[in-house]
């Protein structure tokens, strides 16, 4: 039998995070994952990377994981792949009133953020046609990254910093023993481990049930259509369409786009679900960039793929400490990406005992209590 102090079950971004951060401090580390690094949902992220939260303390996080991100190679000595491009959200008049005091907050965890009337959109972002946008606001260092290298590059350091990996077999079970935990693989391997996180995106419920836990976790299906523009002129920046279409639309090399939907998906399996892009998904997506940026009519539709969002009740990330030395960190609801390398850090010392007193706001116990946390604008609770 192996023994650790913490077994991380989930090689996703979030995993490989927390198990990088704990590594760095010393800490014995075994890293579960059925698939491998960024087999999962993280690996067909769109990756972007942007701090505009209504949320501070998740801001914060995902302001310092993208100075991070942008000097991976010095920070963790892997590539992250980011490239800054900036984000522009346009948003109706029903918003106004609130993204002032927004944007106010942002600026105090330092976050940059602009607002701009529609006069200085229409100015400064000709090739949008801005029927039903008020405002918008422009994030300057916003950008993307490859969450596939991302998630590699955590891995790769955390295995040489004393992490063991233990990948490509499904966890069969979690179980208390007077040492903690007992993890058992398919592949007849036993782990045992004083502690237990379970970071597992989609496949968290299933491993919390294994331990008396029933966490309030929902699985949906969500779409990424890809296109390429031929234009010459073409927008080199991300921008979300909060007024009609409800869609991203994010770069992706010198003449592709990747596009997805701000609404909820259809509730699936994790282990079934239909993983292409439909026709006509894709086809509606292009249309409704197509209405806003009227340069993308001429875009061709050239593939996509479907991937899962592990969902919380109201959108927000469920962290925290369900049992005795079992603890989770999931439900971060299609906007993880971005926040995973700084929040890993706070989730490892969630884990060794010394918990930041903002995650609290973050565990499931809120459900119980009707204690939901602000997410988003209107049915665009991606937002978060």
């Amino acid at each position: 039998m192996d023994h650790c102090e913490v077994a991380i079950i989930g090689a996703g971004v979030h995993g490989a995070s927390a198990a990088y951060h704990l590594s760095s401090r010393g800490v014995s580390v075994v890293l579960f994952d059925q698939r491998g690094p960024a087999g999962g949902p993280t690996g067909r992220s769109s990756a972007i990377c942007r701090a505009y939260y209504k949320n501070e303390f998740l801001a914060e996080m995902a302001r310092r994981s993208i100075e991070a991100l942008a000097r991976f190679e010095d920070v963790v000595g892997g590539p992250a792949g980011f490239k800054r491009t900036g984000f522009l959200w346009l948003h109706p008049a029903g918003d106004v009133s609130d993204l002032s005091e927004t944007t106010r907050r942002l600026a105090g965890v330092g976050v940059r953020i602009e607002q701009l009337d529609t006069a200085a959109v229409a100015r400064e972002y000709p090739q949008f046609e801005l029927d039903g946008v008020a405002t918008a606001l422009w994030e300057p260092d916003a950008g993307y990254a490859d969450p596939t290298l991302t998630t590699t590059s955590l891995v790769n350091r955390a295995v040489q910093l004393g992490a063991k990996a233990s990948f490509y077999s499904k966890v069969l079970s979690v179980a208390r023993d007077p040492g903690g935990y007992v993890i058992r693989t398919e592949d007849g391997r036993t782990t045992q481990a004083s502690k237990v996180l379970l970071a597992a995106g989609p496949w968290t419920r299933e491993l919390g049930l294994m331990v008396g836990a029933d966490l309030p976790l929902t699985v949906e299906r969500h779409i990424v259509a890809v296109i390429r523009l031929h234009a010459v002129e073409r927008p080199r920046f991300g921008h979300a369409d909060l007024v009609s279409g409800h869609y991203y639309c994010k770069p992706e090399g010198e003449d592709m786009y990747c596009l997805g939907p701000l609404l909820a998906g259809e509730v699936v399996e994790a282990d079934s679900f239909d993983e292409g892009l439909g026709g006509e998904e894709g086809f509606e997506l292009t249309r409704a960039v197509a209405a806003r940026v009227p340069s993308f009519r001429e875009a061709d539709l050239i593939g996509g793929w479907a991937s899962l969002y592990d969902v919380s009740p109201d959108w927000q990330p469920v962290i925290g400490q369900i049992a005795d030395n079992l603890f989770v960190d999931a439900g971060t609801s299609g906007h993880g990406f971005k926040l995973a390398f700084a929040l890993g850090e706070a989730v490892g010392d969630m884990v060794m005992g010394v918990a930041d007193p903002r995650l609290d706001q973050f565990h499931p116990r809120r459900f119980r209590s009707g204690q939901l946390l602000e997410a988003g604008y209107g049915s665009a609770r991606i937002l978060g």
